[in-house]
């Protein structure tokens, strides 16, 4: 290359240097850039918690747990209902039920009860379910003479809190519908003890009618 030469010559060589430069800085920034924004991500993912009961220096007292506010509620907890929240009048369980049972706690009672009590109990509470027929602890059936005359409350108080072998099932059903389900209860005993001056008068007559086989679904032709 002479010395007087055009520049134009060794721009053309240094050029792809300079957009080869270009293209690795704008690598690093973004590498850079991600790295950052992995890191945001992390310190929000795994932000400073404390285990309950645990010491924290930040409050004056020491303790990471807050004492809830004086002469406050939280919202949905003002449970002021005895009857319909603990099953129990004056401690002791109740005879009655908290509301009117109408047909849609009726069917509610028993949706609820097919789904959380007849795998053990059964479908007509026999004590006789699925699990059990594996080999699980039966459970008492609803229509001995004991829980035939136990109170309505007993069957809730049960649900709340567990009773023998059987957790309880605060968690999993609201009181409405262990309310429900014990609604159900009382019928299924009803149902295996009952005489026909309980059947309502004008529906006796239903009773010496056949009962009628469903009909098979018809068939689609192919």
């Amino acid at each position: 290359m002479r010395r007087g030469g055009s520049s134009r010559t060794c721009i053309q060589w240094e050029y792809p240097k300079l957009r080869r430069s270009r293209h690795a800085s704008g690598i690093v920034a973004l590498v850079a850039l991600s790295l950052t924004l992995a890191a945001c991500r992390q310190d929000m993912h795994d932000a400073p918690s404390y285990d309950p009961l645990q010491e924290a220096p930040f409050f004056a007292n020491g303790a990471a747990s807050r004492n809830l506010v004086a002469n406050t509620v939280a919202r949905g907890q003002l449970h002021e209902d005895e009857h319909f929240y603990t099953g129990k009048v004056n401690g002791e369980p109740a005879t009655e039920f908290p509301m009117p049972i109408t047909p849609e706690i009726m069917a509610r009672g028993q949706e609820r009860f097919n789904v959380f009590c007849s795998p053990c109990h059964g479908r007509t509470g026999m004590g006789n379910g699925m699990i059990v027929q594996r080999g699980f602890r039966q459970p008492p059936s609803y229509h001995e003479e004991r829980l035939r005359n136990a109170p309505v409350g007993y069957f809730f108080d049960v649900m709340t809190n567990g009773f023998g072998a059987m957790q309880d099932y605060a968690a999993q059903v609201p009181p409405s519908d262990r309310w429900a389900i014990a609604a159900y209860i009382r019928a299924l005993q009803l149902s295996q003890h009952a005489t026909v001056a309980d059947v309502p008068a004008d529906r006796r007559g239903d009773l010496d009618r056949p009962a009628q086989t469903p009909a098979a679904p018809a068939q689609e032709n192919k």
